[in-house]
């Protein structure tokens, strides 16, 4: 599967965890899954929510869409799971995940690199032995003041912020639409601004 994606978005399973800033790869994905057309279904291989599909057009680039059920400290497992089952390298892979030392609603893409203490990021490269792979980073913020920023990523976006969520998210799916389409370079031209 030479010329297949696999799109990850990071966030914790369950309704609770749905709206938390944690969770912003999920929505982004849950944007991609219905520009592809599809509902995402069960792999339990892979203890995943997946879709297979096109992005980009006719005839488009095919995309492996996928939401870890793991905890996102735990999205390791799964992700190399689902790498091991569609024959993807990791340099075919994107990872869509919050990121604290962003301002809110801001994008940066970039491939390779460190983990910049994201938890989710730490278990990946744990269980695929490298960080080679596509990263669609997307800002939340510092937490205000002294609050602790493991309690800051599990709140809910704020009323402030939920005014221009679904933009922003909307806005990310376009960047990692146009990551797999485009490529590398001329995605982080229109988009690390």
């Amino acid at each position: 599967m030479d010329d297949t994606w696999l799109v990850v978005g990071l966030g914790n399973p369950g309704p609770s965890y749905a709206a938390n800033r944690h969770n912003v790869g999920h929505m982004v994905l849950d944007v991609l899954a219905g520009r592809v057309g599809g509902l995402f279904k069960a792999h339990r291989r892979a203890r995943s929510d997946v879709l297979e599909g096109r992005l980009g057009g006719v005839p488009g680039q095919r995309v492996v869409l996928a939401k870890p059920r793991a905890y996102v400290n735990e999205s390791g497992g799964p992700v190399s799971a689902l790498l091991g089952y569609y024959d993807i390298r990791p340099g075919r892979m994107v990872v869509v995940h919050d990121e604290l030392d962003i301002p809110y609603g801001t994008l940066r893409v970039k491939l390779g690199g460190g983990d910049n203490g994201h938890n989710g990021l730490k278990s990946i490269r744990r269980s695929i032995g490298t960080g080679d792979y596509h990263r669609v980073r997307f800002g939340i913020g510092r937490p205000p003041g002294r609050q602790d920023p493991a309690a800051f990523v599990l709140r809910d976006f704020s009323t402030a912020e939920r005014k221009e969520l679904d933009w922003a998210v909307d806005r990310a799916a376009d960047c990692v639409e146009s990551l797999v389409c485009e490529g590398l370079e001329r995605t982080q031209n229109q988009y690390n601004s």
